[in-house]
């Protein structure tokens, strides 16, 4: 792989790595399409273990490849002196890096005791559960199209984009007549056609529009009835950004790329609960290796969205185990 470097000091040893994985087909939001999801690794090795996280650098959030890398990188001598998960919280922001750099300990640590992640962190243990599919923004013929091919799914996850919102969530509605449809503006719609955006939404049935206006710009949120719960995605990071969403936000994506890893992750689902919001786990586009950790939310969330596997051409060996929209908890060589 590509940029592949290690320390050359004692253990514990710090590598970290970007690795490119194609898509199958593309994948389309508002904000542009790719056809490849770039993510980056890191590995953390001692005592003939190895534990290993995945993220995914998000530009929205000014994040690329090249500097997660070297954040993460920037981590090999407090990392090689014993930084532990707990104090690797206030060593770094939360976003990315911290989130390969948190899971790669939470595996390692889990390798080295021979126990499971959720027995160490006092966690139920993941079972089987299902999945969204999220289907690409395009034409309303284009979404339909590729909803009709998904339609067997129980959870759909439709993307939408601005202008002509209603003509395309009526077209997949079609196309799908008995799946759950959830659905997620990626902050492109604006305040003067959010009432008519979700009012169409509402009249197919769709259950939950993720983060309909641009973050810090959605008070209208709180000024208008939903007919559809609506759900924070841009606009919630970690538990301290749950504050003040509660009269604009029925629900919050809880991402570990945001959180900053699986630590925080866990520390604000259980907060956010607390305020009475619903939960969704979501992802970026990724191998088994970031959805993994992910997993362990799934219990506490009404909906899961962990299908980037699913999106790409292929997965990394040994991943998650899916079997149409179920997906199985992970395999200790994969995670955990």
């Amino acid at each position: 792989m590509p940029d592949f470097k290690t320390t050359s000091s004692k253990s514990p040893v710090l590598a970290a790595r970007i690795e490119r994985w194609p898509i199958a087909g593309s994948f389309t939001i508002s904000r542009g399409a790719k056809t490849e999801a770039v993510t980056v690794v890191a590995e953390v090795s001692h005592g003939g273990h190895t534990g290993r996280g995945e993220c995914v650098p998000y530009p929205r959030y000014g994040e690329t490849p090249e500097a997660t890398l070297a954040t993460l990188l920037a981590m090999q001598e407090p990392i090689s002196h014993g930084l532990d998960r707990g104090a690797l919280q206030a060593a770094m922001p939360a976003g990315a890096a911290r989130n390969a750099l948190d899971c790669a300990l939470l595996d390692l640590q889990a390798k080295i005791s021979g126990q499971r992640v959720w027995n160490l962190l006092g966690r139920p243990a993941p079972s089987a559960c299902t999945t969204a599919y999220t289907i690409s923004l395009g034409t309303p013929e284009a979404m339909a199209a590729a909803t009709a091919g998904a339609a067997h799914r129980p959870l759909l996850k439709i993307k939408l984009g601005g202008d002509g919102d209603g003509i395309r969530i009526a077209a997949v509605r079609k196309a799908a007549p008995h799946s759950e449809l959830i659905v997620d503006a990626n902050e492109a719609w604006t305040p003067h056609n959010l009432a008519q955006n979700l009012a169409a939404c509402a009249a197919v049935g769709v259950t939950l529009v993720e983060q309909p206006l641009p973050a810090g710009q959605d008070d209208a949120l709180a000024r208008i009835g939903r007919p559809v719960a609506v759900c924070a995605d841009e606009s919630v990071h970690d538990r301290k950004s749950l504050d003040g969403l509660r009269d604009r936000y029925d629900a919050v994506n809880i991402k570990l790329d945001k959180t900053g890893g699986l630590t925080e992750a866990l520390a604000m689902a259980d907060a956010a609960q607390a305020l009475g919001f619903d939960i969704m786990v979501g992802c970026m586009v990724a191998t088994s290796l970031a959805m993994a950790p992910a997993m362990l939310l799934a219990r506490q969330a009404r909906f899961v969205d962990i299908d980037g596997p699913l999106l790409l051409a292929r997965d990394r060996d040994g991943g998650l185990r899916y079997d149409g929209s179920l997906v199985y908890p992970p395999e200790a060589a994969l995670w955990g």
